[in-house]
């Protein structure tokens, strides 16, 4: 049995530790770097715990920024809650529970909260192999960024974007 809930300061250790293990040195967030996310703006963390053991988590912000550039990542202080755009940072899932859907509820969850707070969408970057993940999920790519060259690496940057007509925005949340 699994619980979705909130981020807090308390959740450092074990955000930190799951952070390190998804990602290579030059891409994780570091330590301090998540206590100050956390800190600034932990209801924008979703956590998935399976009894007292973190296994999935996503954290990003709120800007009123249309693009996801570097300095984000490193400055909680960019967060702006009335901003129009959710900002992804990560989605984090534990290598021993990957394909069980995890990231896809955590994505989205947060999709819905996002609408339901009249948000224009949501942005994130990825690898090009996730780009048809993020794809089945809604969010289109825009293409390699050059606003992020986070950990060194080429990012395309993807969007989810609310508009009227659009399937996806009209039932974000709804399944599986």
């Amino acid at each position: 049995m699994t619980e979705l809930r909130r981020g807090n300061p308390g959740d450092l250790d074990a955000v930190a530790a799951l952070e390190a293990l998804c990602f290579p040195p030059a891409e994780a967030a570091d330590r301090e770097t998540l206590a100050g996310r956390l800190a600034a703006w932990p209801e924008h963390f979703l956590l998935l715990w399976e009894g007292d053991r973190l296994i999935a988590f996503l954290d990003g912000f709120c800007t009123p920024e249309p693009d996801l550039r570097d300095e984000m990542y490193a400055d909680p202080a960019l967060h702006r809650e009335d901003g129009a755009w959710v900002m992804i940072f990560g989605v984090d899932t534990h290598p021993d529970h990957r394909g069980r859907g995890h990231a896809s509820r955590l994505l989205k969850e947060a999709i819905r909260e996002a609408r339901a707070a009249g948000r224009q969408g949501l942005v994130l970057t990825c690898k090009e192999p996730l780009l048809p993940f993020y794809a089945r999920l809604g969010f289109r790519d825009e293409g390699i960024t050059e606003k992020s060259i986070h950990g060194g690496v080429r990012w395309h940057q993807m969007r989810l974007r609310f508009r009227e007509g659009d399937q996806w925005a009209e039932n974000c949340g709804t399944g599986g």
